[in-house]
């Protein structure tokens, strides 16, 4: 399977059936903090629950149609970052990240972040990524502009999270090559 190595003490590797258990407990560690900013967390209630996830990411995968990833930062699953869709005839896609609540603070996400975008540009030649985060999640906010991505706007009411609407601040990066 795919993997990544950022440094010594980090990689990316593709999600496959067998991480669901350590992906359950990741996320079960930081549904608190996770459950703030991502609307999935109720539903991730089950080890099957994350198998199933996985299962999808690799028909994603697959299907030419991006990835997920996980952090693995030494030699424990940290996170996730991937690709939520490419958008094949306008050579785009949107990143996505999150981090347990152990392994914020580290640097780990910048550095996921530019592997994958190094991946998009290099790898897929897409033209256009784009990073979307709800106005008030101020720790994700921090990563887009360290990462060169352009704050293009703000989507207003833009998801529907756990009966509230956020609004969403929209970041752009464009490969000039």
């Amino acid at each position: 399977m795919f993997t990544y190595i950022i440094n010594e003490d980090t990689e990316l590797r593709l999600l496959e059936p067998r991480h669901a258990e350590a992906l359950f407990e990741l996320t079960d560690s930081s549904r608190t903090s996770l459950r703030k900013w991502l609307p999935w967390i109720d539903y991730t209630k089950t080890v099957e629950n994350s198998r199933g996830f996985i299962e999808g990411t690799l028909k994603q995968f697959s299907n030419n149609d991006g990835f997920q990833a996980g952090i693995w930062y030494k030699g424990e699953l940290a996170g996730v970052v991937g690709l939520h869709k490419i958008d094949w005839s306008n050579k785009s896609t949107s990143i996505g990240y999150w981090l347990g609540d152990d392994f914020v603070g580290k640097g780990l996400m910048t550095k996921a972040c530019q592997a994958v975008i190094g991946y998009c540009i290099h790898d897929l030649q897409l033209k256009r990524i784009e990073i979307r985060v709800a106005t008030g999640n101020e720790k994700s906010l921090a990563i887009p502009p360290r990462l060169g991505f352009k704050k293009e706007g703000c989507l207003e009411k833009s998801e529907l999270l756990y009966g509230e609407y956020v609004d969403h601040y929209v970041f752009g990066l464009i490969n000039e090559t």
